[in-house]
């Protein structure tokens, strides 16, 4: 996953509980996570959630790869 994509995802203890969120929303990755394996696709779920983009989506698979993997620190607030 490049950088450009991880910029996607942010916590910060003020949003959500610090969950990890694609940035400039409250919409959690695992809520992304979740439509995924309900076998939404990245369209199905920018409909449902407009806030994001298909990036967005992608970020957040790409996410959930990395921590299954421990490859990832969740990052800090901005």
């Amino acid at each position: 996953m490049n950088s450009d994509r991880l910029r996607l995802i942010t916590t910060d203890p003020a949003v959500l509980s610090g969950q990890a969120v694609i940035a400039g929303t409250r919409v959690p990755v695992s809520v992304v996570l979740d439509c995924l394996a309900a076998g939404m696709g990245p369209a199905q779920i920018v409909e449902e959630y407009p806030t994001l983009t298909s990036e967005a989506v992608q970020a957040a698979a790409a996410y959930g790869g990395l921590l299954i993997r421990e490859e990832l620190v969740p990052p800090g607030p901005e």
